[in-house]
């Protein structure tokens, strides 16, 4: 049986456009899967959105997902080596990049015209002509509902970056001068922080973020071993534009 990571390669001079992407395709090579890439179509998965992978007849959506399916008790698990305090942290690192951070710099690509129209503009290059331009208006919309329920649509991009920078604080006094999270070699946290500081730095958009993250001198040198280790592959089919 095959089994095929779907999502995004190079866009925006970052690995993948998505960290969650990135996360997944870490993940499954930490843990000795084998398994080829395909560009993701949304319209074919229920939960709409990427990563998801098809292994033979299973569909399995979203990166915590992916992990659970191939991290089994009696081979490769992403807890051994770690100390009960530090699976404690592992998790709380997670799940804090992939909340405020993660929106914020959502926020700075998807709610700014000019970078909106460099970047994620072309994901809809597919859509008939006719319907684009709704259908973009109604994707954008969506970003704008999750900042307002959150709350972080209140705050000014100074605040925002504020609240960017204490979360990027917390991971640098984490790393300090280790190369990964936990020591010489990446666990499981590296895989979702990684992806997402690589995401925050890429100075391909017009934003305040790229600076916050090079006011902690280990990030973007840590960002960088996890990209050469796992992500500058090369593997990534061809997307097919419209």
């Amino acid at each position: 049986m095959s089994t095929t990571l779907y999502g995004w390669g190079p866009m925006f001079d970052c690995p993948s456009p998505s960290p969650f992407v990135m996360k997944a395709d870490v993940q499954l090579q930490m843990l000795g899967v084998e398994y080829d890439y395909g560009f993701a179509d949304l319209a074919s998965v229920p939960k709409a959105k990427a990563p998801y992978v098809r292994d033979g007849d299973t569909l399995i959506e979203d990166s915590n997902f992916i992990r659970q399916k191939y991290e089994t008790r009696d081979g490769p698990n992403f807890s051994t080596g770690l100390t009960r305090d530090q699976m404690v942290t592992s998790w709380a690192l997670e799940r804090m990049v992939e909340g405020d951070l993660r929106s914020i710099m959502v926020m700075e690509r998807w709610m700014k015209d000019d970078n909106f129209n460099k970047g994620p503009r072309m994901f809809f290059a597919g859509v008939p002509e006719a319907h684009r331009e709704v259908v973009i208006t109604s994707a954008r919309d969506a970003i704008k509902t999750g900042a307002a329920s959150s709350g972080l649509d209140k705050h000014s991009e100074e605040e925002r970056m504020m609240l960017a920078s204490m979360d990027l604080a917390a991971v640098s006094m984490q790393l300090g001068d280790k190369p990964f999270l936990f020591g010489d070699e990446p666990t499981v946290a590296d895989a979702s922080v990684g992806a997402h500081i690589i995401a925050c730095a890429t100075e391909f958009f017009d934003s305040p973020l790229p600076g916050v993250v090079r006011k902690f001198s280990n990030l973007v040198p840590y960002s960088e071993r996890m990209a050469e280790r796992f992500l500058n592959h090369g593997k990534w089919p061809t997307p097919p534009m419209g």
